[in-house]
């Protein structure tokens, strides 16, 4: 709806989706800058009701906003196209996890290399990772389409991607304000199978992204944003984005196809037009993205053998390339042939078997970080490696994985969109080295709140042990320099505590005063890997008397404790750690040597 009260504005693209945002109800915004997509931010940033980040790169920027949907803010992120290559690791996972509250993730593209190192066409990100793309033609629908693709974010649970390109993004055009968008805020709700993207949880979310692209497709058939415009002469052109307005002008009487949603494509509107006209030509710049997509249907179309395949298009390029077909004979006439919806793969039938998660290794001391997460109910953002095994039952502590070093973004963005330190990232040293540096830098900056707690082997475990800089263990196990982590910390001027990870009460209470002090900091939770080391510290023994099988030593998860008909029971694969005596409340565990639980 209109409202005839508000203003009309003349906004670059770019200005218009930041304020499109807004107006959609958008309280989140990050981005790294790059041209053309700089101004989207910038924007944001002075309107009233957004928060809104630079990042240190395109990664951090979509993982932090990945943490403010989850908690329940609608959020945007922007950058150039070949930022999208360095935010892919988060995106291709995203796509599975989806969203909390909307998300739209803004790529403007750059035909013709005005400021870039590369003509790449961002449209192949949308099919890569079957999630829609919308794509603005003038600056009224940039404005728009920001709050249509929040829609769908939500009603479809997933990432919603608008392109733009140069002259979308720095051109200018009227923008008729609008009333602002009206919808269901949503809290935050843990899931673990939803967002905790280890095996068994992944291979029922790639099933549901497969359905959920074919209920794409069908939305995409009667929506108002792709429109089939009837035209004088038989000739049809299928468009999208600012290239619709070239054709437009180069040929005002033919028949149109604009695409406003151009993936996934509306088969039956395609359809629809090739029975309208015996002609019909694809007009985009860049890549054969529709043609392809409109030739596997057996339709014949005029492409890439006329439009130019490089740099950007105009209507006098456009009506060169197309006018010697407008007196060629026409093609054969063809009917569609609409491809089947994909074939899902058949459940494995039952073996009989019991079902055995991967667990946490016998002794392994960073279970104790675990433990103590789960008494002060943290919403923990976990991270690639073998903590991951965190988040499987008995110990739950986790409550998603998206990719390498998200978590540290996600706690930020999760934290500033709540208030307060609801959520803490937890990654290994291993993951911190591969893609944790830079949010921690991202967060610094931005004046996060929250608490990375680094879990600190010395190795990289799950892969078997490989060296890494904080070991300075090379591939022929020769030694070179090793980072410190405590020294990397505060040469970041962030605050850093280092705790051994196997002195369960001094972890606990440094957990403890973090979470209570303002600010960011980092706790190093050091231990060696159990499986390294391979010690015992002492026999665990048990008294059935004291012991009435309360469940908090099983609740650590350790595979050397089971529980029998009256008392829990200590296997050979215990070493002794002493975690499983620190939480027992009874006494009713020890060491041979007489430290006996009792004092937690």
């Amino acid at each position: 709806m209109v409202n005839t009260t508000q203003r009309t504005l003349f906004l670059m693209g770019n200005e218009a989706i930041g304020y499109g945002a807004v107006r959609a109800g958008a309280e989140f915004a990050a981005a790294y800058p790059g041209t053309p997509s700089t101004e989207i931010l910038e924007t944001a940033a002075g309107l009233e009701g957004i928060h809104a980040e630079w990042c240190v790169n395109e990664k951090v920027a979509l993982e932090t906003a990945v943490g403010a949907s989850r908690a329940g803010l609608r959020s945007l992120v922007t950058m150039k196209h070949v930022g999208l290559n360095v935010a892919a690791d988060p995106l291709l996972t995203l796509t599975e996890t989806g969203v909390g509250a909307g998300l739209v993730i803004v790529s403007a593209d750059d035909p013709g290399m005005s400021s870039s190192q590369n003509e790449q066409d961002s449209r192949h990100y949308a099919k890569f990772a079957k999630i829609p793309m919308l794509e603005p033609a003038d600056s009224q629908e940039a404005y728009d389409f920001v709050a249509e693709a929040f829609a769908l974010s939500e009603e479809f649970d997933t990432p919603v991607l608008l392109r733009s390109t140069t002259k979308l993004s720095h051109g200018r055009g009227q923008v008729l304000e609008r009333d602002p968008v009206a919808f269901e805020k949503r809290a935050y709700e843990k899931d673990i199978a939803k967002h905790m993207m280890v095996p068994q949880w992944a291979r029922l979310r790639t099933r549901f992204i497969i359905q959920r692209l074919e209920r794409l497709r069908e939305r995409a058939e009667e929506s108002p944003l792709n429109t089939l415009e009837p035209g004088t002469i038989d000739f049809g052109i299928i468009a999208s984005g600012v290239v619709y307005q070239y054709a437009r002008e180069a040929f005002p009487e033919a028949w149109f196809l604009k695409l406003g949603m151009s993936f996934p494509l509306p088969y039956h509107k395609v359809a629809e037009l090739y029975e309208k006209v015996s002609r019909v030509a694809v007009v985009e710049e860049l890549d054969p993205f529709v043609e392809e997509q409109v030739r596997m249907l057996g339709l014949p179309v005029i492409g890439k053998e006329a439009i130019p395949a490089d740099g950007e298009l105009d209507q006098d390029i456009v009506f060169a390339a197309l006018e010697p077909y407008l007196t060629s004979p026409a093609p054969q006439r063809r009917s569609p042939v609409f491809p089947p919806a994909p074939r899902l793969s058949d459940p494995k039938p039952e073996s009989g078997l019991p079902v055995r998660p991967p667990v946490l290794c016998p002794g392994c001391r960073h279970r104790s970080v675990f433990t103590a997460l789960k008494r002060h109910k943290l919403a923990a953002m976990g991270d690639i490696g073998c903590y991951m095994l965190g988040a499987d039952p008995p110990l739950l502590a986790l409550d998603s994985s998206l990719c390498m070093g998200a978590s540290v973004g996600m706690m930020a963005g999760f934290n500033e969109a709540l208030g307060r330190k609801a959520a803490v990232a937890v990654l290994g040293d291993s993951t911190f080295f591969h893609s944790g540096i830079t949010p921690l830098i991202s967060a610094s900056y931005n004046q996060a709140e929250g608490l990375v707690l680094i879990l600190d082997n010395r190795t990289t475990a799950m892969t078997g042990h490989q060296g890494n800089p904080g070991s300075g263990i090379k591939p022929d196990m020769t030694e070179g320099p090793a980072i410190d982590l405590q020294e990397l910390c505060d040469g970041l001027r962030v605050r850093c505590t280092t705790v051994d990870a196997k002195d369960y009460p001094a972890l606990e209470a440094a957990i403890k005063t973090e979470v209570q002090t303002p600010g960011l900091g980092v706790l190093i939770a050091r231990a060696p890997c159990a499986l390294l080391t391979r010690e015992k510290s002492g026999e665990v023994l048990v008294d059935e008397g004291r012991c009435n099988l309360c469940g908090l030593c099983l609740d650590i998860g350790c595979p050397a404790i089971a529980p029998t008909a009256n008392a829990v029971s200590i296997l050979d694969s215990c070493t002794g750690c002493g975690l499983c005596i620190e939480v027992c409340k009874r006494g009713a565990l020890s060491l041979a040597d007489g430290v006996s639980g009792g004092a937690s």
